[in-house]
């Protein structure tokens, strides 16, 4: 009906045979041929109705000739149009007149539809048979249709989302700088062009504008069933395309459905008619299966990674919305889909879909976790042998010379074991069996990242393993187990374990030319670690310099704990706790998080109790309040909460005996921690939160088992609580005084809950509960903290306003102590039988009450006491004989008169008389060059480091007096005893923090020596001392120091400035490190001192030495004699070392050594900028300095010591060598005052480039050669900025400790020599690009030698396999030159034969 309605039209019978439609012909379809006005609005007025009804009725005709199986249908198709007088010519022009005026930005909505639907009607008409015959068929007008989807569907929404991606990844505090080689492609800035501004359409136009386009789709679909595209692979990759871009047109309603026969007029949605068109694509029909299998899966790669692929260029991210996401989903079920269809087909273009979405994925979290997800889903497609082969591939991935390839390798390790394990019988291939098992993943991919180059890695490999031991996966625990569990014996782990490094050429190359080329990898075998060694490795990772592999480690360990992989010992546990006190305030939270969670874990163990508390109440005291509320939080959740009234025949729950638990060890083994615990009652009395009931609480648990954890709460917040029942706290004690078995440390705690409570209590209680205290402490039974204690509750009992009062309270209880002590000490000193009725303890205790209640009545010490206290510090007259011959100037008390008391008792008589000296000046003078003397001359450790501890506290109490003994004190630092060394170096950072003492004389370089003390524990707690406690009151002080450093190390004495202050011939032999044995600790601490120098300090330390050494050798104000050229020779040194160089200069603005080039974003790139102008200026200024400065007196110095014919000349040489370096080609130019030094200069540059090239030359050479051995050597791990070899693929590892050879760490290599081991050699020798004769018949041209290409994907793109063979079905496919590859969709350029006439 239809046909015959427009044979009647007159408009189109007029057309026919005119020039307009030669015109359109002539132009191919590329431009629109304008029609006359008149009429145009006359054929544009009825062509909606007529595509509709003509739609119709090609559609009807088409289905009557497809049921019929005969071309008659179609003769009256074209028999109708030709009996009407319509020319096919004609109805083609008319129909790409409508379908060109659709594809301009400013079409409307209705001319938008009439596209489409002129669209729908010329792909009908292809359809049906004979429209070849008939000339309907045009490649560029099939292209132009076929676009129409993108065209007139509006692109604001894609707009929108361009510009959303680009606003999320400027946005953020910390935007991180993107990598510029990695997958991980951004938004790239499109060039900017004038567009013309798209018309608005409304609602209604968009609803009829997407139907047309699902009639469009329709209708290619239906072409697709019957019309083959065999003869025509450009159209089929358009089609491709088009069907790629349509699976993000609209969300899918419902699961979509793949088979291989639909009815296409069910499909809901135009995704699925996308799904169903690339199906139809890989139909026989359209060509060779492989190819369309191989273009399909390629698009679809894009799809899974979230990716958009434009042409050229590379590939853009797509924002992850839902929509985004669901797609992506039904992309994996649909390569699930051809794969259960395709079966062996489609196996091979699985493997290279998988490697793909490997090697392309971005480093961005959501994309690498999604990513991961997808080939989860797909290779559970896979049969055995094909998954053990790509494990195998992804084992070398696993080492790729790019991060995010590592990084990525470790989700995809991780989303493959939470899959059930594969059983060996179901691979035939006997070399592949290993690779089917967790253990294999977990020890050879997941584990081997442990030592990689990048923290990043690092970090998301130990996270990783700690989520393995989560796995309902039997093996992968048993695996785990073996890593750690020390028995003694070597972990041999299965499979082969590949390694090597992919080359620059193929990691830098763009999207353009690197897709899918085959990169053959190399293999080794590798030997397994020791249990021991791999905690010991993760116990290093948990104090790493990096925050991420700290915390990371820290994860590890804790599920490494949790699951009794390793045993709960204290060394384990030990270093979760100190992580507590991280410098990185993340570190430290997810470390109290560890302890906590294992502490829940294990409320039962004592020892992870302790490492709680050792973690968790320290970090109360933490400068940083987030982690200060974090632990308060842990202590309340913990202790407080769990207070309940107390029942003798009530039990306690789990969280009440935890509690307890905690308690008990904070009253005996972590009585340490009791002044952090402290403040935190403190923080928490001002929050209210101790009410009385809680108070009830705690008292109805003081005569339980746990009295102990009780009295210590109770002692902590009874000071900050007003309503007590004070008779309960009486009853206890009372109960406590009567009784004669009770633990100090609870003694401790009744007694200051007494003292809190003094001011509440009447007259007459007061003075029982003092009776009792005076007749406990006369006993002098009492524990020493318990004597102090109820010192301290006896005068709280005795405060009043009234001072005097007080005072007068003080002197009469305190002085009944201090009688009663005098009184024992004479009973034992002065009598002739004292030392038969000597009881060492209770001289002890009346030592340590008589120095303690001093300190309350100063008034009732007099002379007989102080004398009898002396004379508790006499030596043996022994002693005294043998010194007779030399005695010193200042001898000490204790060498006056005979002594027969203990070593111990002689301590606490010199603690006592450092109390009596800190109440009165006179004593403190009397007795301070005593207690300097003891020091030098004193043999017994625990005196003389009890003499420490009083110099120190009458250092504060007499500031000016005890200044002159300060050397006396730091002498102490080269004690022969550490216990001495680390008390001394304690209490000098103390005083210095206060400035109570200054830097003067020889107290810095007293802390210099002991940096390079021989016990690391002092070293480590000297360099923490002098970073981060002192050189933050002063920065200037390192390089105020550094040149004297130099003298006084060395003893030299003869400048005329320095090294010239005071000191002791005793001091000045400890603290000398003068000579070549010492060299190695010397420049230990000159390297200290360097590497915290700011670039200005190194700036002028320069000039300094230049001024007061160099020029001083050179004016021969210094002389060149063997103690002077030492100086000189070591200066020299100095000035050759790495840390001397200016940071600016030295280091890099590029990305970290090892990595990849990451694509910088706007703000790095100004920082790079930045960075590059402020390197030569600075270079400029150093430039200058050095000619102007230390050029002259180079060219002097090397006169001299040429004349002298001094060793120290090759040090001068070195030093300019080193210096150098920098301006090599300016060489002349910079000593132009010496030719002849210049010449050398020169020589010498060239001699060290020449040395330099061979040793990189041999190393190469040696690498290279490893693949042609069958036993050969490890190789050796390159500088992390080298490449090793192009072509290879490798993971570039961090440098290491040499260990055994027995003992490699897996997969990694170790940096040192190469050694014999029965590690064999897989790696692949590649000695160039250059083909030999033959190798073109194997091998496709561009590929180097011992690179196989297998399977290639359209545009260039291949698998990327691990095995080195022949390849599949014994050649390669489709492999093509640069120049012969696949173009892309054609880009039409058709002139029209009218513009050329209109020329000639």
């Amino acid at each position: 009906m239809s046909l015959w309605h427009l044979r009647k039209h007159r408009l189109v019978r007029h057309l026919t045979g005119k020039p307009w439609v030669d015109a359109v012909w002539e132009v191919e379809f590329t431009e629109s041929i304008p029609l006359d006005k008149t009429i145009e609005e006359e054929l544009i007025a009825r062509q909606e109705k007529s595509f509709t009804a003509l739609y119709q009725c090609l559609l009807a005709n088409a289905d009557q000739y497809q049921s019929a199986g005969s071309d008659g249908a179609s003769q009256s198709v074209w028999a109708v149009l030709g009996e009407s007088g319509i020319s096919v010519k004609s109805l083609v022009a008319v129909l790409s007149f409508f379908v060109l005026a659709g594809k301009s930005k400013v079409a409307s909505g209705h001319q938008r539809v009439n596209s489409l639907c002129a669209a729908s009607v010329y792909l009908l008409l292809l359809r049906i048979p004979g429209s070849i015959g008939n000339k309907v068929f045009h490649e560029v007008l099939l292209d132009t249709c076929l676009d129409l989807t993108r065209h007139c569907w509006p692109q604001d929404s894609e707009k929108k989302r361009k510009k959303d991606l680009k606003s999320s990844q400027t946005e953020g505090k910390r935007s991180k700088p993107q990598r510029k080689d990695s997958p991980q492609m951004e938004m790239e800035e499109e060039e900017e062009e004038e567009v013309e501004e798209e018309v608005h359409l409304s609602g209604q136009d968009l609803m009829r504008i997407r139907d047309a386009v699902a009639l469009l789709v329709q209708s290619l679909l239906r072409l697709l069933q019957t019309f083959p595209l065999k003869d025509s692979p450009q159209t089929m990759i358009h089609c491709l395309q088009i069907f790629s871009n349509l699976l993000y047109f609209e969300p899918t309603i419902g699961k979509p459905v793949f088979a291989a026969e639909q009815d296409i007029t069910k499909l809901r949605s135009i995704p699925e008619m996308a799904f169903y068109g690339l199906q139809l694509l890989c139909s026989p029909k359209h060509g060779d299966q492989k190819e369309s299998l191989r273009r399909v899966f390629h698009q679809l790669l894009y799809v899974i990674l979230m990716m958009k692929k434009g042409n050229t260029g590379k590939p853009s991210l797509l924002v992850p919305s839902q929509t985004i996401l669901a797609t992506r989903d039904q992309a994996i079920q649909f390569v699930c889909h051809l794969v259960d269809e395709l079966k062996e087909l489609a196996l091979p273009f699985l493997q290279i879909l998988l490697q793909h979405i490997c090697f392309q994925m971005v480093e961005k979290n959501e994309y690498r976790s999604h990513g991961a997800q997808a080939v989860g889903m797909l290779t559970s497609q896979m049969a055995s042998e094909d998954y053990a082969c790509f494990i195998k591939w992804l084992c070398n991935f696993s080492r790729s010379s790019k991060m995010v390839h590592r990084l990525f390798s470790v989700d995809v390790v991780m989303v493959l074991l939470e899959q059930p394990e594969r059983r060996p019988e179901e691979c035939r291939d006997p070399d592949l069996v290993c690779f089917l098992t967790h253990r294999f993943l977990i020890q050879n991919l997941l584990f081997a990242r442990r030592m990689d180059e990048s923290p990043t890695v690092q970090g998301h490999a130990l996270n990783c393993l700690a989520q393995c031991l989560e796995l309902p996966s039997l093996n992968a625990t048993r695996a785990i187990h073996n890593l750690f569990c020390a028995t003694g014996t070597q972990t041999v782990l299965e499979g082969e374990i590949t390694e090597g490094t992919l080359s620059n050429q193929h990691t830098l190359k763009t999207y353009r030319t690197l897709p899918f080329r085959t990169v053959e990898l190399s293999s080794t075998d590798s030997s397994g670690c020791y249990a021991k060694e791999n905690l010991a490795l993760l116990l290093r990772r948990v104090k790493d310099s990096k925050t991420n592999v700290r915390k990371a480690a820290l994860q590890a360990l804790l599920g490494l704990l949790k699951h009794d992989v390793i045993p709960m010992s204290w060394e384990n546990l030990q270093t979760l706790s100190e992580r507590c006190r991280d410098p990185s305030v993340s570190v430290k939270k997810k470390a109290l998080q560890c302890v906590g969670d294992l502490l829940s874990v294990k409320p039962e163990c004592s020892v992870v109790q302790k490492a709680w508390l050792q973690g968790v109440v320290p970090a109360v005291a933490d400068s940083e309040t987030s982690v200060q509320d974090k632990a308060l939080e842990a202590l309340d959740q913990v202790l407080l909460s769990r207070v309940k009234p107390y029942s003798a025949g009530c039990h306690l729950d789990a969280g009440q005996r935890l509690m307890w638990d905690l308690l008990g060890l904070l009253c005996h083994e972590c009585q340490n921690l009791s002044r952090y615990f402290s403040k935190a009652f403190t923080i928490w009395s001002k929050q209210n939160k101790f009410t009385p009931s809680f108070i009830s609480n705690l008292i109805s648990h003081t005569e339980a088992d746990h009295a102990a954890g009780a009295w210590l709460l109770l002692s902590k917040v009874v000071s900050s609580s007003s309503r007590l029942p004070y008779g309960k706290i009486l009853d206890a004690w009372d109960k406590m005084v009567r009784s004669k078995d009770v633990n100090a440390t609870t003694c401790c705690h009744i007694l200051c809950v007494m003292g809190d409570i003094a001011a509440h209590l009447n007259e007459e209680t007061k003075e029982r509960v003092v009776a009792d205290l005076m007749s406990w402490l006369k006993t002098f039974t009492l524990p020493l903290e318990v004597i102090s204690s109820a010192v301290e509750t006896l005068y709280q009992f005795g405060c009043s306003e009234d001072i005097k009062q007080t005072q007068a309270f003080l002197n009469q209880r305190c002085g009944e102590l201090v009688s009663a002590c005098e009184s024992y000490l004479a009973s034992i000193i002065l009598t002739d039988n004292g030392a038969q009725n000597l009881d060492e303890e209770l001289m002890v205790k009346h030592l340590h009450t008589l120095g303690v209640a001093s300190l309350q009545c100063p008034a009732k010490v007099n002379k007989r006491t102080v004398l009898l206290v002396e004379s508790v510090l006499t030596t043996h007259s022994e002693k005294l004989a043998e010194c007779q011959t030399e005695l010193p100037a200042s001898l000490p008390l204790s060498q006056f008169k005979a002594n027969w008391l203990p070593t111990r008792v002689r301590a606490h008589g010199v603690i006592t008389l450092g109390k009596l000296a800190l109440q009165n000046e006179e004593l403190a003078q009397k007795y301070l060059p005593v207690f300097a003397r003891e020091l030098e001359v004193g043999t017994e450790v625990s005196v003389r480091s009890n003499v420490v501890v009083i110099m120190c506290d009458l250092c504060v109490r007499y500031t000016n007096m005890v200044d002159h003994y300060i050397p006396n004190i730091s002498a102490c630092l080269r004690d022969k005893e550490a216990v001495i060394r680390e008390q001394t170096l304690i209490m000098l950072t103390n005083l210095l923090q206060e400035e109570f003492v200054k830097w003067k004389g020889s107290l810095f370089f007293d802390f210099m020596v002991a940096l390079v003390d021989p016990v690391p524990a002092i070293a480590s707690l000297t360099e923490y001392c002098l970073l981060h406690l002192l050189l933050k009151k002063n920065p200037e002080m390192f390089s105020q120091h550094f040149i004297e450093c130099i003298f006084h190390f060395n003893s030299y004495t003869k400048h005329k400035s320095y090294n010239k202050f005071s000191q002791s011939d005793r001091e000045r032999i400890h603290f000398s490190l003068k000579g070549q044995q010492y060299r190695e600790k010397r420049f230990q601490i000159y390297c200290f001192l360097l590497e915290h120098f700011t670039d200005a300090q190194r700036f002028n330390i320069t000039n300094k030495i230049n001024q007061t050494i160099l020029a001083c050798f050179a004016d021969e104000e210094l002389p060149l004699d063997a103690d002077g050229a030492n100086i000189l020779s070591e200066t020299f040194n100095i000035l050759s070392l790495k840390e001397f160089k200016l940071q600016t200069i030295s280091s890099s603005a590029g990305a970290a050594a090892g990595e990849e080039a990451e694509e910088e974003n706007m703000a790095t790139m100004a920082k790079a900028v930045l960075q590059a102008a402020q390197k030569k200026v600075v270079s400029q200024v150093r430039k200058k300095a050095f000619i102007e400065n230390t050029v002259p007196l180079i060219i002097s110095l090397k006169n001299l010591l040429e004349q002298k014919r001094s060793p120290v000349l090759r040090d001068l040489m070195g030093y300019l060598q080193v210096t150098m370096q920098d301006y090599r080609n300016e060489v002349k130019e910079i000593f132009s005052g010496d030719e002849q030094l210049a010449a050398e200069m020169e020589f010498a540059l060239k001699i060290a480039e020449k040395e330099r090239a061979t040793v990189e030359q041999v190393d190469n050479d040696s690498l290279a050669g490893d693949g042609k051995k069958a036993q050969g050597s490890a190789p050796r791990s390159p500088v992390r900025s080298t490449a090793l070899l192009p072509f290879t693929f490798a993971t570039p590892q961090p440098p290491r400790p040499n260990l055994q050879t027995a003992r490699l760490a897996l997969t990694d290599r170790v940096r040192g020599s190469r050694r014999q081991d029965d590690v064999q050699s897989k790696s692949i020798a590649l000695e160039g690009t250059v083909i030999p004769k033959g190798a073109a018949s194997d091998r496709a041209i561009s590929t180097p030698k011992g690179v196989k290409i297998n399977l290639t994907f359209d545009e260039g793109l291949s698998a990327i396999l691990s095995e080195q063979g022949t390849s599949v079905e014994g050649s390669v496919l489709h492999v093509r030159s640069s120049e012969a590859r696949a173009p892309g969709p054609r880009q039409w350029n058709v002139q029209s034969p009218l513009r050329l006439r209109k020329r000639v």
